[in-house]
C-alpha cells in the first residue's frame, strides 16, 4: 500500500473504533496478530484491543477524537490528537466523576499487507487523572 493508504488506515482506526465505537471494525483494519504498546500494557489481536477500547468507552461514554497532525513515511504513520469527553463511568476503578477532561496523545502505527500490524501509543494519563480530581495538580 502507499504511504497516503496507510495514512487512511489510521485515519479510519479513530474514526471508526474511537469515535464511532464500531469495535468491529477492527476485525477489519488490524491483523490477527496485532500488537499494541503503551507505556502501562501490551495487548495483543483485535480481542484484546477492543477490551482496552471498551474501557474507555465505558469511562468516557460520548468521548470524541480529534486528529491534529498525521505524518506518514512508507509503512510507518504517526498521529498527533486531542480526546475530549466527561467521565461518566468507572476508569480503573474510579468511580465517575463528572468531570471533563482533554487530553493529548501519539499514535504510531506499523501498516503491512492494508492491515496495522503493531501501534504504540501514549498520552497525557498525569493530566486525565489531574482533570479528574483523583491526583492534585502540581504548581
Amino acid at each position: 500500500m502507499s504511504t497516503e493508504q496507510n495514512k487512511m488506515l489510521a485515519r479510519r482506526l479513530f474514526e471508526e473504533v474511537w469515535n464511532s465505537k464500531n469495535l468491529a471494525a477492527l476485525d477489519e483494519l488490524v491483523a490477527p496478530n496485532f500488537v499494541f504498546h503503551n507505556s502501562v500494557q501490551t495487548l495483543y489481536g483485535p480481542e484484546g484491543f477492543k477490551q482496552f477500547a471498551t474501557t474507555f468507552h465505558t469511562a468516557f461514554p460520548e468521548a470524541h477524537f480529534t486528529i491534529e497532525d498525521v505524518i506518514g513515511e512508507g509503512d510507518t504513520v504517526a498521529l498527533r490528537w486531542t480526546a475530549r469527553g466527561t467521565h461518566k463511568g468507572e476508569l480503573l476503578g474510579i468511580p465517575p466523576t463528572g468531570k471533563q477532561v482533554t487530553v493529548s496523545g501519539i499514535t504510531i502505527t506499523l501498516v503491512s499487507n492494508g492491515k496495522s500490524v503493531e501501534s504504540w501509543g501514549e498520552f497525557d494519563a498525569l493530566g486525565m487523572l489531574q482533570q479528574v480530581g483523583v491526583i492534585p495538580k502540581m504548581g
